[in-house]
């Protein structure tokens, strides 16, 4: 049973610092991309970055430069660093995986989100 677990959200500061985690705790044949997204009050959800099994990233502009996407296969886990915050990161962000199962057939897990809140 694939289950993904989010932590790492919280308050902090501008300018301020934080890692998002986000691990398939149960067992898959493989797993292709993984990402987060974000939801912020009264917006649509937006993709915010996302990486593949290769390890090649994409990221959203507004967070190019101040954000680092990883994963850690071993560990089935991808990770959000998130630097130098602003106001307008608040959001609750939700991790993805994309699980190929031992049928080989493809499906798109979602974490139970966590919430980011950037204020003074």
């Amino acid at each position: 049973q694939v289950q993904l677990v989010e932590s790492g959200g919280g308050l902090v500061q501008p300018g301020g610092s934080l890692r998002l985690s986000c691990a398939n705790s149960g067992s898959s044949f493989s797993t292709n991309a993984m990402g987060w997204y974000r939801q912020a009050p009264g917006k649509e959800r937006e993709l915010v970055a996302a990486i593949i099994s290769g390890g090649s990233t994409n990221y959203t502009d507004s967070v190019k430069g101040r954000f680092t996407i990883s994963r850690d296969n071993a560990k089935n886990t991808v990770y959000l660093q998130m630097n130098s915050l602003e106001p307008e990161d608040t959001a609750v962000y939700y991790c993805y995986a994309d699980i190929v199962n031992y049928r080989r057939t493809i499906r798109r897990y979602w974490g139970q989100g966590t919430q980011v809140t950037v204020s003074s």
